[in-house]
């Protein structure tokens, strides 16, 4: 189809498109080999199948933002498809008769697809344009006083207009082409939609039809060795690292789970991250992987409540960041900035939950609570700057080995008057029962060890537990930056456990199930650990309890963050609700997207950056809205923030904690 002359040029298009892909793709790897670690290429491979179906299916974009995500789907796919249709235009224009595919079944097949596709494409951007800039789509952006990057907010919009023009310029142009060639030939019924369009151009002449095909083969692949240069510093750029993102990104217990800190070694000079470059390579790629869809700002519940805290901003001033200074990392000189000054403000870092609502919500495997958290660290650990209250809470855990900073030899007071053993006396239990700070301090959650108590009693389970011996598991001092604290508990936890060996560990608190869990084995210690609502759930399925049934109860389940979104316990709680008749009413956020209270990240131990309302607030008025009389909860953390709220809001509306309920029906 092409001439000579046309051949030629478009060589050297092809040439000069790759050397300037060349100079700009070395520059970021180059800035991604600054981060700390290396991938590990195994995963790719153990991971290729699963990872394949799920970008293929685009299945993490579809949890929120159905129309949109099925809009973004539309181009996505047609995108993936065009590879194989540009290969096939490319090699039709340079090679004179050739029929891509040919003109069998397999090649009508291939035009049908290409054809639905490409109208599907069209609209599919045509529709997120209008979005954007026409009905200005508030999710699409952030507000005024959380820190973005000063080109951002006009560089976004820039961005999607060049992309979202490239798009419908290159398949609008090839789909043009396809419906010039079927006018000078004919219908063709594998094509429906560009043989409808092949109508309009029936009068054109043969000269014409065919001067059409060759603007139309300059326009769609003319432009794409154009926009590769620029494809490659633009947003757009998640095509290739979204797939690398879930390929490489390293493996993890829990969306939640920490890299460990090794204070023995001495040659170790940065805690945490002050800069870029202290991050990990994976936390520098997922600014790269960013589709700057805000989706997590849209689940994060410091932003939700008018805090400064955007994790989508974050990755887009690290993104920005990159694009300004990113000749000056690859040259392996130091940033000329602190994270602090240019991705995310101090007080927008202390208002994180670590939720972990962002990291789970993102269609391209980022973990923007990752990078706060480190941020945490080097704070407190490189420059002792963290909010004062913190200060009561530290020295507990440091010097009574709790936050409420109560003695030991007070630990075992909750259990006065029940017959609760511990491991000195029943030194081979079958289950270890970890009580936790909470259920040992504090007088609300108290109630709920007492009533857990009176279960694992009417049900004969041998268990014990560590009385005066246990302390804090360090979860707040190590969501807190304190990682120091968070190495001394954790060390010294580890060595007492192993030592017991208990076969199965229940804990009330799913921020110590979670501690245990995923983040001790890093210390050695690997355990099987479990929430009282799945032990519940096992003896009633046992038959080891004995239940009234009334069906009286009208309730709403709360899921903790670090029981359903970090450990995926979503089904114990709700069974043993229902098996005890519970009429359960679900919130519009639950699960797996269920909003949080407010106290996790060491929120409970001060008090919360200015917004417009409290996030226990927020949540408690979600609870309220189902008219339900009861709010069970599963999380000593969660009682407190919630019944704040319940008292705030002077409400009649009851909070339970699962086990409570539970020990009110035991027959």
């Amino acid at each position: 189809m092409l001439t000579t002359a046309e051949k030629i040029i478009f060589a050297l298009a092809i040439l000069a498109s790759i050397y300037a892909v060349y100079r700009v793709a070395e520059r970021i790897l180059r800035i991604l080999a600054r981060g700390h670690g290396k991938p590990d290429f195994d995963l790719a491979r153990k991971r290729f199948i699963s990872v394949l179906i799920k970008v293929g299916t685009l299945q993490p974009t579809f949890k929120i933002r159905f129309w949109p995500s099925l809009l973004h789907g539309f181009i996505a796919w047609a995108f993936v498809y065009y590879l194989l249709v540009n290969l096939g235009d490319f090699l039709e224009g340079y090679i004179p008769g050739f029929v891509f595919l040919g003109q069998g079944a397999i090649g009508n097949i291939y035009r049908f697809i290409a054809d639905i596709l490409s109208v599907a494409a069209l609209f599919g951007m045509a529709a997120m344009l209008m979005r954007r800039f026409v009905f200005k789509s508030p999710a699409l952006t952030t507000r005024q006083e959380v820190l973005l990057h000063p080109r951002a907010r006009a560089g976004i919009q820039r961005d999607s207009a060049i992309v979202g023009s490239f798009i419908l310029v290159h398949v609008g142009s090839r789909f043009l082409g396809q419906s010039f060639e079927i006018a000078g030939r004919g219908a063709d019924a594998w094509q429906p939609f560009a043989s409808l369009v092949a109508g309009l151009w029936r009068s054109w002449s043969e000269t014409a039809l065919i001067a059409g095909e060759h603007v139309t083969f300059w326009l769609a692949l003319g432009t794409i060795l154009g926009f590769m240069p620029y494809f490659l510093i633009s947003k757009h750029i998640h095509l290739f690292f979204a797939p690398l993102n879930f390929l490489l990104k390293p493996e993890r217990r829990s969306i939640g789970e920490l890299s460990k800190l090794d204070f023995d070694d001495e040659s170790i000079e940065q805690f945490g991250a002050t800069r870029l470059e202290d991050l990990g390579w994976e936390q520098l790629m997922d600014a790269y992987a960013c589709i700057m869809c805000y989706r997590c700002q849209e689940v994060c519940p410091a932003y939700n409540t008018g805090k400064v805290l955007s994790p989508a901003a974050l990755e887009i001033n690290k993104r920005y960041f990159f694009n300004s200074e990113g000749a000056r990392l690859a040259r392996g000189e130091p940033s000329s900035q602190t994270l602090i000054e240019f991705a995310i403000s101090e007080e927008a870092v202390w208002a994180c939950t670590a939720c972990g609502a962002c990291v789970d919500i993102c269609p391209v495997n980022n973990e923007p609570m990752r990078d706060i958290l480190d941020i945490r660290r080097a704070l407190v650990l490189m420059e002792n700057q963290f909010p004062k209250q913190l200060q009561a809470a530290f020295r507990g855990m440091e010097r009574q080995a709790n936050p409420w900073g109560v003695p030991p030899a007070e630990r075992m007071k909750w259990a006065e008057g029940l017959a609760v053993p511990t491991i000195d006396e029943v030194p081979e239990p079958e289950i270890l029962w970890w009580v936790g700070c909470a259920p040992a301090t504090d007088a609300r959650a108290q109630k709920t060890a007492r009533a857990f108590a009176e279960i694992l009693n009417k049900a004969g389970v041998k268990y014990a537990v560590l009385g005066e011996g246990e302390q804090c598991t360090g979860d707040s001092a190590r969501r807190a930056g304190k990682e120091d604290l968070f190495f001394a508990l954790a060390s010294a936890n580890v060595e007492m456990l192993n030592e017991i060996n208990p076969p199965r560990i229940v804990t009330t608190c799913p921020h110590c199930l979670h501690t245990l869990k995923n983040e001790y084995p890093a210390f050695g210690g690997n355990y099987t650990v479990i929430h009282h609502t799945q032990l519940i759930n096992e003896l009633i399925g046992a038959g080891k309890l004995k239940l009234k049934r009334d069906g009286a109860l009208k309730a709403t389940f709360h899921d903790p963050c670090y029981l359903g979104r970090h450990n995926q316990v979503i089904d114990a709680p709700r069974l043993v609700l229902e098996n005890v008749g519970t009429n359960l009413i679900e919130m519009p956020r639950h699960g797996m997207q269920s909003f949080c209270c407010g106290a996790g990240g060491a929120q409970m131990w001060k008090e919360e950056e200015h917004g417009v309302e409290r996030v226990s607030a927020n949540r408690f008025a979600e609870a309220q809205a189902t008219g339900a009389q009861t709010i069970a909860v599963g999380c000593p953390f969660c009682m407190v923030m919630l019944n704040d709220a319940r008292k705030d809001a002077n409400s009649e509306i009851e909070v339970l904690d699962v086990a409570e309920i539970v020990a009110q029906v035991i027959e």
